[in-house]
């Protein structure tokens, strides 16, 4: 089965879109879909990595001009999960390729760890943070529509957040996704961020986790440039309307958007791993 350019663009505009609102980076819908349509999973995975840098730069624009993502913070944690994600991509140059699927679900299991569904409207402001954060000054305010006010937060755990962005850059670099969902966990739970916040900076890393798992995909010959194109361009003009609207949608829907999407990618990759050891 071949893929019409025409239908991929549009395809991944609406993967660009709600991986910019959820933070998860788009081409965790992407990478399936392609297997769907017989392209092979480390080429998919590939073809992934480019469609994260292409809705990672076009949400992180918008981001960063509503002052949503931490620059500063991510630039931090953007060492970490780069490192990662070249480990991650050479790793599944020689892995087997079915293990990447139970691999993936497990992954995103952890996004159901202790989920956050009331949100403190102070974050940190007026707690004692660690040496680290406040050193690096991982904190920030923003303004948030759907509540008509400025939101104040101060990030903790900048280390241990770090390490967390190392497992991550290593799950997106070995399946071609963003990792935003263990990513946004990280921030949200680990450095104590806004739900807003965590999503928009997590976009923000995601296209620098990318560009370094792209380099090693790119020498090995596995990126198709009939494929990398459209995903292109579609991703980036999804993710650029998703970062325009992700101020304007409150954090309870954000939350549930993510779940539900995070749910269906988890039954998805169980039932491939599946059917590739029944039919190899």
């Amino acid at each position: 089965m071949t893929l019409n350019i025409i239908f991929l663009i549009f395809l991944s505009a609406i993967v660009g879109f709600i991986g910019s609102l959820t933070g998860l980076g788009g081409a965790s819908a992407l990478v399936p879909i392609l297997v769907i349509f017989g392209i092979p999973i480390k080429e998919a995975i590939a073809a992934g990595m480019i469609a994260i840098i292409g809705s990672s730069s076009g949400s992180a624009l918008s981001y960063v001009r509503q002052e949503i993502a931490n620059v500063r913070i991510a630039m931090f944690l953007e060492i970490f999960t780069v490192i990662g994600g070249i480990a991650g991509a050479t790793l599944t140059l020689i892995i087997n390729p079915v293990y990447l699927y139970f691999f993936f679900a497990a992954f995103l299991c952890t996004s159901f760890i202790k989920p956050r569904l009331n949100y403190c409207p102070d974050y940190n402001t007026n707690k004692k943070r660690d040496f680290f954060s406040r050193w690096l000054k991982c904190e920030g305010v923003y303004y948030d529509k759907s509540q008509s006010r400025n939101i104040e937060y101060k990030a903790e755990n900048a280390l241990l957040g770090g390490f967390g962005m190392f497992i991550a850059g290593i799950a997106a670099g070995m399946l071609g996704i963003g990792a935003g969902a263990f990513k946004t966990t990280v921030f949200e739970k680990i450095l104590k961020c806004p739900p807003k916040v965590s999503s928009a900076t997590s976009n923000f890393i995601i296209g620098m986790t990318a560009l370094g798992g792209a380099s090693v995909y790119l020498f090995s010959g596995l990126l198709n440039v009939s494929l990398m194109a459209p995903i292109a361009i579609g991703t980036t003009v999804g993710a650029v309307i998703g970062g325009r609207v992700l101020s304007r949608i409150k954090d309870k829907y954000l939350k549930i958007l993510f779940l539900v999407i995070v749910s269906a990618m988890i039954i998805q990759m169980i039932y491939k791993g599946i059917v590739s050891i029944w039919n190899p």
